[in-house]
């Protein structure tokens, strides 16, 4: 390693805060590799208890967003193992691995104050081996660890079954566990479903848990008392639609304090079950709800229909996050609804704290144009409330009504209207969301200021960009340099038919740049690709 690059100038007469602040920004595997042994100051700095604490050996290569690498360079893995593991074996307390390297990171030395385990990318048929046959982990698991992290690998997404299988064997082995995030990771898409008369998820120490279901039965199998200790269950669910009735959603959770749901899509049963599975937590001290909702011949959601609902019979409840999106079908009865100063009335008690909320009246004929993806054809109106802050990693259903604001924890956004999305909106959406990375627009309509604008919109952070039921303007407006500056874009979703106008059949010069750094292109509809298509796409 090159410490100085002339006489004048010197990263050794750097402070050490700066020079840590500098190591933070580099992987915690290429510190190792590259500065242990360089010289002692380093390697006071480097191999300092608070530093090491938690061992980080993984190194992140985002080809696509679906397709990320987490794995190090085996002359990295072999130097480290070799002359690092050694010296610091016994101040490691949190370690995190990915699949390739695990066995040589694990086997090469003991760890006897590791406590927190975090296992990443790997394949579930993979780890379900490790778990089953390698007599390391299983010691680790069994004697030592307190906390754990699974992510399993979704390019091709295991069974839930599967899934419900390894979760199972995991809480059978750890029993010191007191912690678990199971495959809840937002970029993951992975979900687990039990067999209701079964009794192996079990466990008598674990108090908190993170992971991703199939049906509101599984939630309710979750809390049915065989994890006698939970204190904390976030969970996300990927349909409520029905319950089976095998499980009592009336018993009391007395023990439960933290609780957090997000279903996919929008429900229809709000009040017939997740109002009474909410009204069993008698001692919640906090709740987050990231719900979407469609209610029948019934007002919104607002303050006082919550406090009537659900927080009158959480006493103890001091922290209520919230983000409900409801839309209102009317199909007996014609109803009055709130006006979004009547929303606004409504959160006066102090367990709400600041709130943000939006009312979007729409015709019958205007409703029925809307995409079945993000509103009901039939609906009368949506109203949509949340905590401000905002504090959700996803916003749904953001249409031309949006006045803007700070979302800086969203990262996924999907856009609808009937009306179309000018050009000079997409300004507000850029400042409001600085690090969006998934950006979906549900639009036909053509624009109609495209010749009149001149803004040049950045989205810094977007990776992911889904096209398919949008207007070819808004292709050749994200696709052209001379408008848009993408320049993390890797993914992009759009109908072949747009694609190929946009790019003028593959020659536009002003699309060419964007074009030319994708390397996931998903294409709806029938093509045959032309000749200049590989090279308008080299990185694909």
């Amino acid at each position: 390693m090159n410490i100085s690059n002339n006489n004048d100038l010197n990263i050794l007469d750097l402070p050490n805060e700066i020079l840590l602040k500098i190591f933070n920004k580099l992987t915690m595997t290429d510190v190792l590799y590259s500065l242990v042994n360089a010289t002692q100051r380093f390697d006071q700095l480097v191999l300092d208890p608070l530093y090491i604490r938690k061992l980080d050996m993984t190194s992140m290569t985002m080809k696509s967003f679906h397709d990320r690498i987490n794995s190090i360079d085996n002359l990295v893995l072999d130097k480290i193992c070799k002359n690092v593991l050694p010296r610091i074996n016994h101040q490691v307390h949190e370690l995190i691995v990915e699949q390739h390297s695990m066995k040589r990171v694990l086997h090469t030395i003991e760890y006897p104050q590791l406590h927190s385990l975090s296992l990443v990318d790997f394949q579930d048929e993979v780890f379900l081996e490790y778990l089953t046959g390698d007599a390391t982990l299983r010691t680790l698991l069994s004697e030592q660890i307190t906390h754990l992290k699974v992510d399993l690998n979704d390019k091709t997404p295991p069974l839930p079954e599967t899934l419900s299988m390894i979760f199972a064997l995991i809480l059978s082995l750890c029993n010191q566990i007191v912690e678990v995030n199971f495959c809840y990771f937002f970029h993951r898409s992975m979900i687990c479903t039990f067999e209701l008369s079964s009794t192996d998820c079990v466990s008598s120490t674990l108090t908190s848990l993170k992971i991703n279901v199939k049906t509101f039965d599984d939630c309710l199998y979750l809390l049915d008392g065989r994890l006698g200790y939970l204190l904390t269950l976030f969970i996300d669910v990927k349909e409520i639609v029905y319950t089976l009735g095998a499980v009592d959603n009336t018993k009391k959770i007395p023990k439960l304090k933290n609780f957090s749901l997000r279903p996919f899509p929008r429900t229809y049963f709000y009040d017939d079950l997740i109002i009474p599975l909410l009204r069993r937590m008698t001692n919640l001290e906090e709740l987050i709800l990231n719900l979407s909702i469609i209610r029948v011949d019934s007002n919104y959601i607002d303050g006082l229909q919550l406090y009537d609902d659900i927080l009158i019979y959480m006493p103890r409840l001091n922290k209520f996050i919230f983000s409900i999106d409801t839309s209102v079908v009317e199909k007996n009865i014609k109803i009055a609804l709130s006006s979004n100063e009547d929303i606004q009335r409504s959160f006066t008690r102090r367990e709400y704290g600041p709130v943000g909320s939006h009312v979007d009246i729409s015709s019958r004929e205007n409703g029925c144009r809307g995409h079945m993806y993000s509103l009901p054809y039939e609906f009368k109106s949506r109203c949509h409330i949340y905590s401000l802050p905002y504090q959700f990693k996803n916003y749904s259903y953001l249409n031309n009504d949006f006045q803007g604001g700070i979302f800086d924890n969203v990262q996924y956004l999907m856009m609808t209207d009937f009306r179309p999305f000018e050009r000079n909106f997409f300004k507000i959406i850029s400042q409001s969301f600085p690090l969006l990375q998934h950006l979906y627009i549900f639009n036909d309509e053509p624009q109609k200021d495209k010749q009149q604008s001149t803004t040049f919109i950045t989205f810094s952070h977007l990776i992911y960009l889904y096209l398919d039921c949008a207007h070819v303007d808004y292709a050749e407006q994200f696709l052209s340099d001379k408008q848009c500056h993408l320049p993390c874009l890797l993914n992009l979703s759009i109908s072949y038919e747009s694609l190929a106008m946009a790019t003028n059949n593959f020659t536009n010069d002003a699309t060419r740049l964007t074009s030319s750094k994708l390397t996931s292109l998903r294409l709806k509809g029938p093509f045959v690709t032309p000749e200049n298509f590989r090279l308008y796409f080299p990185s694909l």
